[in-house]
């Protein structure tokens, strides 16, 4: 594998995690800059550490993964879409006022992921790729893409002002079933 192909497969990977935050952008955009970092952070680590634990243990537990990871992240990003849409049409409290929590970005984190297991998995069936070096790029990128998209959200965000939160419900709703879909279609 090229050293273009290793950044074109973080880019790609990188996408998932960048429209969820920029649906944080959307919904919690006045967050101060250790929490904007720390959703870089969650991001680009589950999407680092997914590949690596595909690479190691894929042989063990492949076929559980790969059968139920994309229920799992159309739950997970699906029930948090759904309840944002939610709250947005019956008047609750707004999601800005709403703690951001590290349990929504670790379950974001999770289950934006769930690809790169499988590419962890590829990676080790793959000659003369250094695994650390694929990881160390897919971490770096979704670290950097998902601050960007959190800024890009945080920006669309002011200009969609009430609708903020629907429109940020909708993008994990759209991711969830993107994944689901590829799974159950395109696999």
């Amino acid at each position: 594998m090229t050293a273009l192909e290793l950044v074109l497969l973080a880019v790609g990977l990188s996408m998932d995690a960048c429209a969820v935050a920029m649906s944080n952008g959307m919904c919690h955009g006045e967050l101060k800059r250790g929490r904007i970092f720390a959703i870089g952070a969650y991001f680009g680590l589950m999407q680092g550490l997914m590949p690596l634990l595909g690479y190691f243990l894929g042989g063990l537990v492949s076929d559980i993964i790969t059968t139920f990871d994309h229920y799992i992240a159309l739950i997970i990003l699906g029930f948090i879409g759904a309840k944002m849409i939610y709250e947005a049409f019956h008047g609750e409290e707004s999601t800005e006022n709403e703690p951001f929590t590290t349990r929504l970005l670790l379950l974001q984190g999770i289950a934006t992921s769930m690809d790169e297991f499988a590419v962890g998995i590829s990676l080790a069936a793959l000659p003369n790729v250094s695994v650390i070096v694929a990881c160390v790029l897919i971490c770096a990128t979704a670290y950097a893409l998902s601050i960007a998209g959190y800024m890009l959200g945080k920006r669309f965000g002011t200009r969609l002002s009430g609708k903020a939160q629907v429109v940020g419900g909708l993008i994990l709703v759209g991711v969830g079933l993107k994944i689901f879909i590829e799974h159950m279609w395109f696999s």
